[in-house]
């Protein structure tokens, strides 16, 4: 990857970070890569396509501390859950026997699982010592007729953000657009049908499951979700689609961006958590697509959704109304999540906002006021701070702070990639709502804050016998 690349994609047009003075994204730095590499954001971007062969090229350590860390589910093919890695060794760096091992890894793959692809991951080691691997990607299409993908994203390039985008950028160029899409089937009630995609839906714990019927039932035929339960045929038809929606703005706004520029497709930013903003994504797909029948039977559906989920959800409210929240967590979620609280009656006293970009920022502003307290720190001791000077009843953020919840002994819900519950869409919200009264409403804080039943007994300076 050479670094004008690198940097075009830091320029990205799209991206609200561009509309300052200067280039918005700042260049790689030194240490720029704590929480997230270039090649795990490229890997947790692609994975989640499912029948798709993933050989991380590197030592065996790259693809270790980094596999199927995304709870993103399948309805069909399990190929993505199964590691596959070269796993070079210091002789087979030092002898230069990289892309020989490489061309073999993509024989085992396909000989072993039939893919439907198989891309290749750089990482750091191999882009160092100049292994070609779009050479050897070539090469192996050419002798076994699978698409071999090549994935530039070393680790050194650069943060997780930057890889989420390199992963994008290795669709566009090599995917997107080599496929035409199969004729829709034509609908039992004479509706038409309209092909929509979805950029930066990872379908985490199956919650856009909660979504597709409402997509089936208004004639939204999904050609790819980029990449949630997705398939490598799915992701090749992608142009044909009459809208995007960009679901995780951070991760692959440039394929929308590119999309829009070389096939026309309008795109537009949403999201499927909470009531409201679940309303407005079916609105604006209706909206852009244009047709007035669609508009209309939208509204139709959304009305009986939303009395639906409140008669689900005036249970919950009864608990939660004026409960505070502490969210850290980044990207879409720090201001989508902030709406679905909103909708249950909660304040959010504060939210994280270390990976949100500028438009995040803005969108939280409006829904929480200017005023709001937007938190860069993650450490154990600020969030903590935080979490008691704003009095807050519970802490909701990812899988790496559930144990300074546990020991501060405090209620923690899981929000980020790794939680085992969906929040998305309506369905999502009443799943959402009953989470967290369980988990604030649970006996056990009141038990782990109470003294030591023997502490209480001994009197200063009592010694306990061996």
């Amino acid at each position: 990857m050479k670094a004008s690349e690198i940097q075009a994609l830091l320029d990205e047009p799209a991206c609200s970070h561009n509309k300052k003075e200067k280039s918005g994204c700042a260049k790689p730095k030194p240490g720029a890569t704590a929480g997230g590499c270039s090649f795990d954001g490229a890997q947790i971007a692609l994975l989640p396509i499912a029948d798709v062969a993933h050989i991380v090229h590197g030592p065996i350590a790259c693809a270790g501390s980094s596999w199927d860390n995304r709870g993103t589910r399948s309805s069909g093919p399990t190929l993505y859950r199964i590691g596959m890695t070269t796993d070079l060794s210091e002789t087979d760096v030092v002898m230069g026997r990289g892309e020989k091992r490489l061309f073999h890894a993509i024989k085992q793959a396909i000989d072993s699982y039939s893919p439907a692809a198989v891309f290749i991951y750089n990482t750091c080691v191999t882009a160092l010592i100049g292994d070609d691997v779009g050479a050897v990607c070539k090469a192996a299409t050419e002798r076994w007729g699978t698409p071999v993908v090549p994935v530039d994203a070393a680790g050194f390039y650069g943060t997780k953000n930057l890889g989420n985008r390199l992963a994008g950028e290795a669709m566009f160029k090599h995917v997107i657009g080599t496929r035409e899409p199969e004729p829709a089937a034509p609908r039992a009630d004479g509706l038409p049908t309209y092909d929509v995609n979805l950029i930066g839906e990872y379908n985490i714990a199956g919650e856009f499951w909660h979504v597709l019927p409402l997509f089936d039932e208004l004639g939204l035929r999904i050609l790819c979700t980029l990449s949630g339960d997705s398939r490598f045929h799915e992701v090749q038809t992608m142009h044909r689609a009459k809208v995007n929606m960009v679901v995780c703005a951070k991760a692959l706004l440039n394929v929308a961006r590119k999309m829009e520029d070389n096939f026309g497709i309008p795109f537009f930013e949403g999201s499927f958590y909470g009531v409201q903003d679940m309303n407005n994504a079916l609105r604006d797909f209706a909206r852009i697509i244009g047709d007035a029948d669609l508009i209309a039977r939208t509204e139709a559906v959304i009305a009986r959704e939303e009395a639906k989920s409140r008669a689900a959800l005036d249970p919950w409210r009864e608990r939660l109304t004026g409960k505070r929240v502490l969210l850290y967590t980044g990207g879409v979620k720090s201001w989508s999540i902030v709406s679905a609280l909103q909708d249950l009656g909660m304040k959010v006293v504060a939210t994280g906002t270390k990976k949100s970009t500028e438009e995040d920022k803005a969108r939280i502003r409006e829904l929480m006021g200017d005023d709001t307290k937007m938190i860069d720190d993650g450490s154990p001791k600020a969030l903590l701070s935080t979490y008691h000077e704003y009095k807050a009843d519970i802490l909701i953020a990812g899988g790496r702070n559930l144990y300074t919840a546990l020991k501060a002994r405090i209620p923690f819900l899981d929000i980020n990639q790794e939680r085992e519950f969906g929040y998305a869409g309506y369905a999502g919200m009443e799943e959402l709502a009953r989470q967290l009264a369980l988990s604030m409403g649970s006996p056990v804080w009141a038990s782990v804050r109470k003294p030591a039943p023997w502490a209480a007994k001994q009197g200063p300076g009592t010694v306990l016998a061996a």
